[in-house]
C-alpha cells in the first residue's frame, strides 16, 4: 500500500490542536473515483480556523488541512478523468470534513474535480479558493449592470487573497479601485496591482457609521464584514452593490435598512464551498482560458508543505498579504 507524506491536524482532550509531518498510507484516504498526486494547495483564512480550537469549520480530528488540492490524477475510475489529467479541486467539504491538501495523494468523488487546461497546477493553487471568490465577486457587480462608468469600487481587507486578487481583476477591466487596507506596507502593491486609490481601514476608529453616509461608491467588494461592511453599505451609491465573501473583522453587521430603501442597494453573498460543479467548472473555464489575475506571481509567495503551520498562524491576525502557494511535492 502507498505510503505518502501528509500535514496531519490532532485534537487532544483539552481543544488543543497540533498539526504535524506524518507518513500515512492509502487507507487514511476517504472513498472516491480520482485519486491525486497533489503539487501545491495554498493558504486560506478556513485552514487557519481548521487548526484553531473553536475555530468552527473542522468536523472530526485526525484532519489533513487544505481546501485546495492541485495535481495530477494517477488513478480514476471515472469516464471524465484520466490519468495525467492535471485537475484542481476546492469546495465542499475538502479541508474541513475530508481530507485536503497539505498531502502528496488526495482522493475525491469526480463530481469535486475541475479539470485544467492552460493552467498549470501552481497557477491554480495560486488562484485557489481565493481568487475563485474574487472572480465571482468582481463578476456579481458585473452582472449588476455597474460598469467602470459609473464610478468607483471599493475593495475592503485588500492586501488579503480576495482583495488583492479584486483589486487586480477589477482594474485589468477598466473600473476605478479604491482599496482599504490597514496594512500600510501594502500600499504599494496594492497600487503596482492597479489601485487608482488607497485609503486606511475604515471606518476610523473615531467616526461613527451613519445610516447613511455620503453616496461614494458604485459597488463595494468586502471581505471584512462588521463595521466595515455596515460603513461601506451606507455609502454606496444609488443602485449600488455589494458583494460580500469573509468576516476576518466580525460576522455582525450593525447596519440599518436604510440603505437598502432608501437607495436601493443590494447585498450579493458570495458562497465558493456549496456551488453546483457546473458553475464551479464554468468559471474555472473562464478564468482557464485566459481572465485570470495579471500580477498573479507579483501577489504570490511559496511556502514549503512541512512549514505551513507558520503561516496559519499568522493569518488569522492579518499577518498574510496576497495569495500564499504551498509547495507539496518537494515539500516535505
Amino acid at each position: 500500500m502507498t505510503e505518502f507524506n501528509a500535514m496531519v491536524a490532532h485534537q487532544d482532550a483539552q481543544g488543543e490542536i497540533e498539526l504535524r509531518h506524518e507518513v500515512v498510507d492509502e487507507s487514511f484516504l476517504p472513498e472516491g473515483d480520482v485519486e491525486i498526486r497533489v503539487e501545491h494547495s495554498s493558504v486560506n483564512y478556513k485552514d487557519a480556523l481548521a487548526v484553531t480550537p473553536k475555530g468552527g469549520v473542522a468536523r472530526a480530528y485526525p484532519l489533513i488541512p487544505g481546501i485546495d488540492v492541485a495535481g495530477t490524477v494517477t488513478a480514476s475510475t471515472s469516464p471524465e478523468f484520466g490519468v495525467g489529467d492535471t485537475v484542481f479541486a476546492h469546495g465542499q467539504d475538502i479541508g474541513t470534513g475530508r481530507h485536503g491538501g497539505y498531502a502528496e495523494l488526495a482522493r475525491y468523488p469526480a463530481e469535486f474535480l475541475v479539470k485544467l487546461s492552460a493552467l498549470s497546477t501552481a497557477a491554480a493553487a495560486a488562484i485557489g479558493t481565493a481568487g475563485f471568490t474574487a472572480a465571482m465577486s468582481v463578476n456579481a457587480v458585473r452582472a449588476h449592470g455597474i460598469t467602470p462608468s459609473d464610478g468607483p469600487v471599493l475593495v475592503t481587507g485588500a492586501s488579503g487573497g480576495v482583495g488583492s486578487v479584486s483589486v487586480d481583476l477589477l482594474a485589468g477591466l477598466g473600473y476605478e479601485v479604491v482599496v482599504s487596507t490597514g496594512k500600510p506596507d501594502a500600499h504599494r502593491l496594492l497600487r503596482d496591482l492597479g489601485a487608482a486609490e488607497v485609503i486606511e481601514r475604515i471606518p476610523a476608529p473615531e467616526d461613527k457609521v451613519r445610516p447613511l453616509g455620503k453616496a461614494q461608491w458604485a459597488a463595494v467588494i468586502d471581505c471584512v464584514g462588521g463595521k466595515t461592511l455596515a460603513y461601506a453599505l451606507s455609502t454606496l451609491k444609488y443602485g449600488g452593490v455589494a458583494a460580500i465573501s469573509g468576516l476576518a473583522g466580525s460576522a455582525e453587521l450593525p447596519a440599518t435598512v436604510l440603505p437598502f430603501i432608501l437607495r436601493g442597494v443590494t447585498l450579493a453573498g458570495i458562497d465558493s464551498v456549496l456551488l453546483p460543479i457546473e458553475a464551479r467548472r464554468e468559471l474555472w473555464a473562464q478564468i482557464d482560458g485566459g481572465w485570470r489575475p495579471r500580477h498573479l506571481e507579483l501577489i504570490t509567495h511559496d511556502v514549503a508543505a512541512r512549514d505551513v503551520a507558520g503561516v496559519l498562524g499568522s493569518i488569522v491576525s492579518g499577518g498574510v498579504t496576497g495569495r500564499t502557494r504551498v509547495v507539496v511535492q518537494q515539500g516535505f
